[in-house]
């Protein structure tokens, strides 16, 4: 669509990813509907998003996803474009902003369960691989669910690769909060 009236600012193409086959996984068109999900590079690329498709920009109506770690960011590029001060997290979800517990892979893996997670591995063709790292000295003992999502985070394009697979394995009744919240929302 060339013309969106709502952009959804993600971290990565992998969060783009997610929220683009759970949309599908529910019968919607987010183009078609108007709505561009757009991969910033990075969550200190917020400023200057708002800038270009906010209200002294394009003047789009914004939503997002981001991880824990990054709400700060998130925080403060809104609050320099004017949506607010002194801005909390229920502020961001209001705004139209949810925030991940971590990261997108962690409440994948949470909302799926490590035996399913597993399974998608498996079905990738990476199980030997999963389990090469479990093997690691560093990740010896963790829980499964931190190990997967090591695993997730590492080589080049995993988490792209799984974002799909990821969310096609979901229970639709079981979508982590901040998928769900945001698909709501849009």
């Amino acid at each position: 669509m060339n013309h969106p009236h709502t952009v959804v600012l993600v971290e990565g193409i992998s969060d783009r990813s997610a929220i683009e086959a759970l949309a599908e996984r529910r019968g919607r068109n987010l183009a078609a509907e108007g709505i561009s999900v757009v991969a910033m590079g990075g969550a200190t690329n917020i400023g200057a998003h708002i800038g270009e498709f906010g209200p002294l920009g394009r003047d789009l109506r914004l939503a997002g996803l981001c991880d824990a770690g990054e709400q700060g960011a998130f925080l403060r590029g809104l609050e320099r474009a004017g949506f607010g001060s002194d801005l909390a997290r229920s502020d961001l979800e209001a705004l139209g902003f949810f925030v991940c517990v971590a990261d997108l892979e962690d409440e994948l893996i949470r909302a799926l369960g490590t035996a399913t997670v597993e399974r998608v591995v498996d079905a990738l063709g990476e199980l030997g691989s999963f389990r090469t790292l479990q093997k690691q000295p560093t990740w010896r003992g963790r829980s499964t669910h931190d190990q997967l999502r090591r695993f997730m985070g590492a080589g080049s394009g995993r988490k792209i690769r799984y974002a799909g697979p990821l969310v096609a394995a979901l229970e639709l009744d079981r979508v982590p909060q901040p998928l769900d919240g945001l698909l709501a929302h849009l």
